[in-house]
């Protein structure tokens, strides 16, 4: 790891000027994601400004009957709190799907968003990649792919964005809160918030330098059953070869956002339409761009046989 300054922000606006302001800087909170990557010596902060003072863990009530999540709020008591097991279940049920329960007691509702990618060849410093080190190339592409993406890639990247919350967040329609250098906020829908990689993988989202992450905003509560299924090579700790968050309303229709087959969570909503004939139309309708590699390939079949289950547990 290489040497860093650190300081502990004294307020929003001073930790959003701080990074703005100081070459190399990093936010630090949970640090799940951020210490393992300084260990690697992939991420290489000069500078961390370490946010957890600043208020942000708070779940609290909108005017429009939702729920605003501060930043800090760590995914276990995310996933435990009454409201979201209540009205947003398949929140809750996607953050318990996720890590180990000693990782969500550290990690926050921010980080778990900006988390990276845990493609082999971006943790891999001896091999190219275009996410880590832009122009070196993709050895993904020919190489051992068959974790990574089939659908929003490039010739640049096919890395997945790892999370599940982001899944169960993009399902729901969540809006993400930041605070800017000059004090300016912006309230960006999770759809717009993560970029996909097109020939500039490393930019993996649309924050600007200094910009903090405040909350993360739900809209009142949709009801219908909320499932939340993850395939993965082992039964926990694992990330998702397929994972599908679906919103089911009585009558057949609803929302599905899948996870473990792109860049960013994976929602379309033409797809949406087709669900009350079936999980092969809205399939082919979701992944009607694909660009599988051979080894990867079979991951559309698997997402046509989680949605059927999907849709098969929310009539049963």
């Amino acid at each position: 790891m290489r040497a860093f300054s650190y300081e502990r922000a004294s307020s929003i606006e001073a930790a959003a000027k701080a990074a703005a302001s100081t070459d190399g800087a990093k936010f630090i909170a949970g640090g799940t994601n951020l210490l393992d990557l300084m260990k690697l010596e992939i991420e290489t902060p000069t500078h961390l400004i370490d946010v957890n003072g600043l208020g942000l863990d708070r779940i609290e009530p909108t005017p429009e009957g939702g729920l605003r999540i501060g930043a800090l709020v760590r995914n276990t008591d995310l996933a435990a709190d009454e409201r979201i097991r209540r009205d947003y279940g398949l929140l809750s049920r996607a953050l318990l799907a996720g890590a180990s329960g000693q990782l969500r007691n550290r990690a926050t509702t921010a980080g778990n968003l900006l988390q990276r990618t845990r493609c082999p060849y971006f943790y891999d410093t001896n091999q190219p990649c275009n996410k880590r080190q832009p122009g070196s190339g993709c050895a993904a592409i020919a190489g051992f792919s068959r974790q990574l993406g089939v659908v929003g890639v490039s010739d640049a990247c096919i890395a997945t964005h790892p999370g599940d919350m982001a899944v169960a967040m993009r399902a729901l329609d969540a809006v993400v809160e930041t605070i800017g250098a000059d004090g300016t906020t912006r309230s960006i829908p999770i759809a717009d918030f993560h970029r996909l990689p097109g020939e500039t993988p490393d930019i993996e989202h649309v924050l600007e330098r200094g910009e903090l992450i405040t909350a993360v905003v739900l809209p009142k509560p949709m009801g219908g059953k909320h499932i939340y299924r993850k395939v993965r090579d082992r039964a926990s700790y694992a990330f998702a070869l397929v994972s599908v968050g679906a919103i089911v309303q009585p009558d057949g229709t609803g929302r599905i956002a899948v996870g473990g087959i792109a860049p960013k969570p994976w929602r379309d909503e033409a797809a949406e339409k087709e669900l009350p004939r079936g999980a092969k139309a809205a399939t082919t309708r979701l992944l009607a761009d694909a660009r599988p590699t051979e080894q990867n390939a079979f991951k559309i079949t698997l997402v046509e046989r989680v949605l059927s289950a999907v849709l098969a547990e929310a009539r049963g």
